[in-house]
């Protein structure tokens, strides 16, 4: 049986494809549909058996932002009434983008005719990308195979079919599909059915939803904008969701208008912001996490005591700025290795970030007790409940998966060390979404392991699982080692 079967309508549409086609490409086979919904119902009838079934080829664009050259991965393929879901679209798009190409992700219309002028303004509306003329009887008959639809804008709204103009696009869009065969292969490779095993507890944690209630809050009770300095959570989603509803992320607070409403981010900041704050009469709403406000707490606890305070965390991270600040002279070590650097002239005291792997954390502590005997560590372990209950079941699922996938963005600290715990196991990728996953990595992998870290929305979780059923059945197990009962109060400045 053929593992890949691709359909084109137009001779050039399969010269394209094969033309991009490594030699040693086996089990793929480029068919020619003929145009128009007629001629692919009638292909459609007749197709061979085969693993996947892929549809490439040309189409025009109804999103005026699409160019000549640009690349439609279909999410779905409307056609007379119907709606035929893509859920592989995010990682085949994905794939697509590392490969060079420009890609949107979004509805395919199959229409009977050539669509131009007023009719294409009109389905635009719809929310559609593009139009072509076949995909949609080709879709239809995918049965239960896993489906992916590339499409390569020849004409726009504004470079219509029947234009000069159009010969110009159709090189842009032939040279695109040349390079679009390779990755359908690799798509083809990875299409298979698999265990999924959640990683339980994971995504956020109560620190996280806290922090991002407050701005919600915040702008709800006073309008945009609500200034936020730094990132509230480290996840880019988060963040690009709290924009468009109006809240400015800002790096110092030097880029706030002065008594302008203004959140501190989960991350807690130093003395020296607070006193800034005040100085240009702010609004300051603190959504810092209880736990790390616990660190600083236990920073100026140690320092009043005459002690020599040692942070163990990673510099630059915006945690560890704020628990530094609140005792300019304590010292940071990020590994062991340091420690045989540090020098002190009274006695130790040491204290963790809160989002630090807690085996290699550990390891650091014990370097630190073993160079100063009578270092003395916070009563209470530093490393947040969250932290240490995600890399337990990380742990877990990682033992019994071929490939690890977290999700999370590439600045959280906590996702970071999720995927160095799963690391030492097996295999193990930090993804922001779907599209981050490389289809490389899923051939052969027939158990995934998936979590997500602290700051991730649990959606995201949920999309991965979506665009993997995309590839194949898909059984999801949980293994959960804990659960989370923790809630935190709100500030007074949004109840």
């Amino acid at each position: 049986m053929t593992a890949l079967l691709i359909c084109t309508a137009l001779g050039l549409e399969a010269w394209a494809v094969r033309r991009g086609l490594d030699a040693s490409a086996t089990g793929v086979r480029v068919i020619r549909t003929g145009v128009g919904p007629r001629r692919a119902a009638q292909a459609a009838a007749a197709l061979p058996e085969s693993g996947a079934l892929a549809v490439a080829g040309f189409a025009g664009a109804l999103d005026a932002t699409l160019r000549p050259g640009d690349v439609v991965v279909a999410s779905e393929v409307r056609f007379g009434g119907q709606v035929f879901p893509c859920p592989s679209a995010p990682l085949l798009a994905g794939e697509l983008t590392r490969a060079g190409l420009s890609v949107r992700t979004g509805p395919l219309l199959t229409c009977d005719h050539v669509v131009t002028g007023v009719e294409r303004r009109r389905l635009a509306g719809t929310g559609a990308l593009a139009v072509d003329m076949e995909t949609g009887p080709l879709a239809a008959v995918a049965d239960g195979r896993p489906l992916a639809v590339v499409r390569v804008v020849v004409d726009t709204p504004r470079v219509p079919l029947l234009s000069a103009a159009t010969l110009r696009g159709s090189n842009l869009a032939r040279r695109a599909l040349t390079r679009v065969g390779p990755v359908l292969t690799r798509w083809a490779a990875a299409a298979a059915p698999r265990t999924v095993l959640l990683a339980a507890p994971r995504s956020f944690c109560a620190g996280v939803e806290r922090a991002i209630e407050i701005v919600e809050r915040a702008l709800d009770r006073n309008g945009p904008p609500v200034y936020v300095r730094k990132q509230i959570v480290h996840n880019e989603h988060v963040v690009r969701e709290l924009e468009q509803r109006g809240a400015v992320f800002v790096d110092e607070l030097d880029e706030v208008p002065t008594g302008a409403v203004t959140v501190f981010s989960a991350h807690g900041v130093a003395p020296s912001v607070r006193e800034e704050a005040g100085s240009k009469d702010l609004r300051v709403i603190d959504a810092t996490c209880p736990l790390v406000a616990k660190v600083h707490a236990e920073a100026r606890r140690f320092a009043g005591r005459g002690r020599q305070v040692v942070l163990i965390g990673h510099a630059g991270h915006e945690e560890v700025e704020g628990t530094l600040g609140e005792v300019p002279d304590s010292l940071l070590v990020e590994d062991a290795s340091q420690v045989a650097e540090l020098s002190a002239d009274r006695p130790v005291a040491y204290l963790t970030q809160t989002t630090l792997a807690a085996d290699e954390a550990e390891e650091v502590a014990a370097a630190i007790r073993a160079r100063f005997p009578g270092a003395e560590g916070p009563a209470q372990e530093d490393i947040c409940y969250a932290t240490t209950n995600r890399q337990a079941a990380v742990r877990v699922v990682a033992d019994e998966a071929d490939l690890v996938l977290v999700v999370g963005s590439a600045n959280s600290s906590n996702s970071q060390r999720l995927v160095e715990v799963a690391g030492r196991r097996t295999p193990a990728y930090l993804v922001d979404d779907p599209g981050d996953i490389a289809l490389a990595w899923l051939d052969g992998a027939g158990t995934i392991g998936l979590t997500a870290g602290a700051s991730a929305p649990p959606p995201l979780v949920d999309a991965v699982v979506t665009a993997l059923r995309g590839l194949g059945a898909v059984t999801v197990e949980e293994r959960r080692v804990a659960q989370e009962t923790t809630r935190f109060t709100l500030p007074k400045e949004v109840l």
